[in-house]
């Protein structure tokens, strides 16, 4: 089966790869005990195989949760202690930048480690900024906003002073989220606020009026709105945010969730529709808005560490990549505790120890290997069960090729003379590379697979 690539041919600017540190880091950011393999602190050694590009798979982004400080209340129905975050408020104008202590180690350390840009994002406004005094909404108020329009000043100079601390201490903080799925009613197990459509768009407003008297956030970005399951009202929130002249200079992006990914027998109401119906509307509407992807998870119960929940997810990041044009796709956690389908990397509260999924050497398949200013350009390949994406930089290639068949593939690519570079990740092999002259590439069953030239 032939490979076939046209350069001329290019979409996207590729960015990179990221995922969160949420309820997990302000747990692993005190494991101070060693680990054996690597004799590094374990919270270092996780940070390590998270985004080091020599020892790790090279994630690039880091998203900070900004807490509205249901640990420090023990207000709502929040009871995982894990779920509940930190506020770095102790009284009006008044912060205790030592709090969340852990967490800000794990992004600190990240960064060490080679994350070069930071997100902070927000679930909900500070306590005393809700209208029913908790960091999520309440069942006799369905489908209102938890917080009212006079406190939106406020609530944007307690994330921007946050963000300045952040700026100062050197964390290259690239953007700022201050909604996270608005659409939902977040009636408790996390933080979380309620916005409808025209209240986010205000307060993305207020926050760039705010951000522009803050010459120390120039380089800051607004993000948003984080819009969760792809098939709900991401026009809508798009539309609104963007109606706004100072937003619009503030934004380069607008960031979408793919978590929806049940099958469906009509293809009008597919994901694949719905996310080219998106892509179609913005291409249409705002040409110059590019998309990430901030946030996935399997989302399905039970600790997946094989092969199938990992081409789950390629073949997400495919269909999020090769339609949705997103310039960057970012986990939801890179690390998970639960007995979920979710993060990179498991961990054992009990001992405190780690395990490595193949959705973590899988993502390495993708975050490791494809440069940071990449183009992608058009690649197709005769046999429609592979899926393909190509992206090109200094004149070297490369192609992810999933097979997510029961039959070895062989596949042959477009070198004539020149080394050749396989990294697979399948049932036996974990990013396992080996090299070639050989253009006629086989492709193992259930695989993962980057092809550099």
């Amino acid at each position: 089966m032939n490979v076939y690539i046209n350069k001329k041919k290019t979409f996207q600017t590729f960015e990179g790869f990221g995922a969160s540190g949420a309820w997990w880091a302000q747990e692993v950011g005190g494991w101070e005990h060693k680990d054996a393999e690597s004799n590094l602190a374990v919270r270092d050694r996780i940070s390590q195989l998270l985004y080091s590009k020599t020892e790790g798979i090279g994630l690039r982004t880091y998203r900070y949760n900004i807490g509205g400080g249901s640990k420090q209340s023990g207000n709502g129905k929040i009871d995982n202690p894990l779920r509940r975050t930190d506020s770095f408020e102790t009284a009006d104008g008044r912060y205790d930048f030592d709090r969340d202590k852990n967490a800000v180690y794990m992004m600190e350390q990240a960064v060490r480690d080679g994350a070069d840009e930071v997100v902070l994002f927000v679930n909900s406004p500070l306590e005393k900024l809700t209208k029913n005094g908790k960091t999520h909404c309440t069942a006799s108020r369905i489908f209102q906003d938890n917080i009212s329009p006079k406190n939106y000043t406020s609530f944007a100079k307690y994330c921007l002073d946050v963000t300045e601390h952040f700026v100062k201490k050197g964390i290259p903080v690239k953007y700022l989220s201050p909604i996270n799925e608005p659409i939902w009613l977040w009636l408790g197990g996390q933080e979380g606020c309620h916005y409808s459509p025209c209240s986010a768009g205000k307060v993305f407003k207020v926050f760039a009026d705010e951000m522009n008297k803050r010459p120390l956030l120039d380089d800051v970005k607004l993000s948003g709105l984080e819009s969760a399951d792809v098939r709900w009202f991401n026009k809508s929130y798009t539309r609104n945010l963007l109606k706004y002249a100072n937003v619009r200079k503030r934004i380069d992006s607008i960031d979408v969730h793919s978590y929806f990914l049940n099958p469906v027998s009509i293809p009008y109401f597919s994901r694949k529709a719905y996310i080219k119906r998106y892509r179609k509307w913005l291409d249409k509407n705002h040409p110059n808005v590019d998309v990430k992807m901030s946030e996935w998870c399997h989302m399905q119960s039970g600790r997946d560490y094989g092969m199938d929940s990992a081409l789950v997810m390629a073949n997400i990041m495919y269909e999020d990549i090769s339609m949705l044009n997103v310039t960057s796709w970012q986990h939801w956690v890179a690390v998970a505790e639960g007995d979920y389908c979710d993060g990179l990397i498991y961990i054992n509260l009990a001992d405190k120890s780690f395990e490595t999924t193949k959705r973590y050497y899988a993502t390495g398949n993708f975050s490791k290997y494809i440069p940071y200013g990449a183009k992608r350009i058009e690649a197709v390949v005769d046999d429609e069960a592979l899926k393909l994406l190509a992206f090109a930089k200094d004149n070297k290639t490369v192609l992810i090729v999933i097979n997510d068949t029961d039959d070895e593939k062989t596949v042959t690519v477009p070198v004539i003379n020149g080394e050749i570079t396989i990294a697979t990740t399948d049932k036996d092999n974990n990013l396992a590379e080996r090299k070639t002259k050989n253009a006629d590439i086989k492709i193992s069953a259930k695989s993962v697979n980057t092809i550099m030239f």
